[in-house]
């Protein structure tokens, strides 16, 4: 069996498909390939391993339907027509599970910076602005016992809810479509409204799937709604907020700051203003980035590869 994997990953992954007789041949281009490259790649192999945004829609599978298996390198699916793969009969997995951990620490890791203006302030030694004791300039905000709100509380916003009640005994409150009431028990978490959850909370971090009812769920009218000291954190998906209307919130003042790991699009535009604002940290998108991750990552999407290529369910399907 062949498999071609649209980006280079941890020779964790490959090397177990190479134990198992697979041939493995990996995309070394530092540009994404149009989907028509991908189609044409992907005809002269049995398995895909897909990585990037690469767009898996119904014309692509139309075009692939002799693809015995699809493995996702990652945990989000939005870039694929799930009934277009069931239609000509293409399994298709993902990575759940192994980076709620590491996505949750870039959450927190957002909203510390964004909460004392880290990159703001390390930029003004880079400048050479580093100079006069000015004892009111550039102030930041504490986090102690202050309100977290989650939308989205699965893995990763569980994960994001144990550390911010063990470092900084922070209340939560989140919304789901279903209760968790396992973070009710361990955390005392609330459920909420979603217009409680905005008018409560002084750090919102967003972790939903995006979806119809996510995508722009974020808008100028839900920023106006929120605590002007508030901080808003997505590690999620950037098509969850409004990027021009966040923009706007934070030049109005009617929230305090922004942590982003995600854009929309991505990646962002260096000129982009929100990356000059104090009050503003953006990530490129790094939240499976560290090593124990990205090989976990690699060993489940070979997993699910070697599963399809044999007929047999996929450890962790989506279709």
């Amino acid at each position: 069996m062949k498999v071609f994997a649209s980006r280079i990953i941890p020779q964790k992954g490959i090397q177990l498909l190479k134990e198992a007789g697979c041939d493995v041949d990996e995309y070394g281009g530092k540009t994404h390939p149009s989907q028509e490259e991908l189609i044409a790649i992907c005809k002269q192999y049995d398995g895909l391993i897909s990585a990037g945004p690469n767009r898996l829609d119904r014309y692509f599978f139309e075009q692939c339907a002799h693809l015995k298996a699809i493995a996702l390198y990652s945990v989000g699916y939005d870039n694929v027509d799930v009934q277009a793969a069931k239609d000509h009969g293409v399994p298709v997995g993902n990575t759940p599970g192994v980076l709620s951990n590491s996505t949750a620490d870039v959450a927190f890791l957002l909203m510390l910076a964004v909460s004392r203006k880290a990159i703001f302030m390390h930029n003004r030694i880079v400048r050479g602005d580093w100079g006069f004791y000015e004892p009111t300039a550039h102030l930041g905000i504490e986090l102690d016992k202050k309100t977290l709100g989650i939308v989205g509380l699965g893995r990763i916003g569980f994960e994001m809810a144990r550390k911010c009640v063990g470092a900084y005994n922070m209340e939560v409150i989140y919304h789901n479509r279903t209760r968790n009431l396992e973070a009710e028990s361990v955390f005392g978490a609330r459920w909420v409204s979603f217009e409680e959850l905005l008018n409560q909370s002084d750090v919102i971090s967003v972790h939903s799937n995006l979806s119809d009812q996510t995508r722009g769920l974020f808008d100028y009218n839900a920023f106006a709604k929120m605590k002007q000291k508030s901080i808003f954190i997505n590690t999620a998906r950037g098509s969850i907020h409004n990027e021009v209307d966040l923009l706007k919130a934070l030049q109005e003042g009617l929230i305090w700051g922004a942590g982003l790991d995600v854009t929309n699009p991505e990646p962002m535009d260096k000129k982009h203003p929100l990356l000059s604002m104090p009050n503003v940290c953006v990530l490129p998108h790094i939240g499976s980035a560290t090593e124990e991750t990205r090989d976990a990552m690699a060993v489940i999407t070979a997993q699910n590869i070697l599963a399809g290529l044999r007929g047999e369910p996929m450890p962790h399907a989506i279709v």
